[in-house]
């Protein structure tokens, strides 16, 4: 597992990347964040995992569709990376970011990772 932290415009983000051996892992390490992040604002994620078959799935938990999870996504497909999850824990600092505003974001957190 890596980890790495940003702040942009109080909103603390705390990305997340864990290496996958199944699709059962990806469950195990959101509902640990889930209890490590109790009162985070928003668990948002992404992955790729390529072993017989390639499976994706991005969620936004929340923040405006395609504004979290997709720019996720991306970011782990540009890099080329299989069989990883990237999750992104949002504690909102006050500010609204906008739409803009949150797909950088959450770019950024994720590409902090690699």
């Amino acid at each position: 597992m890596e980890t790495n932290e940003i702040v942009i415009n109080k909103s603390r983000f705390v990305a997340y990347k864990f290496e996958l051996t199944c699709l059962d892992d990806v469950k195990k390490h959101l509902e640990n964040l889930k209890k490590e992040h109790k009162k985070a604002t928003h668990i948002c994620y992404a992955y790729v995992f390529n072993i017989d078959v390639v499976s994706e799935k991005c969620f936004d938990d929340g923040e405006p569709n395609g504004t979290a999870g997709y720019p996720i996504l991306n970011v782990i497909k540009k890099r080329g990376e299989t069989n990883i999850l990237v999750a992104v824990v949002r504690y909102f600092g006050g500010i609204k970011l906008g739409a803009g505003g949150l797909t950088r974001a959450y770019t950024k957190a994720a590409s902090s990772l690699f």
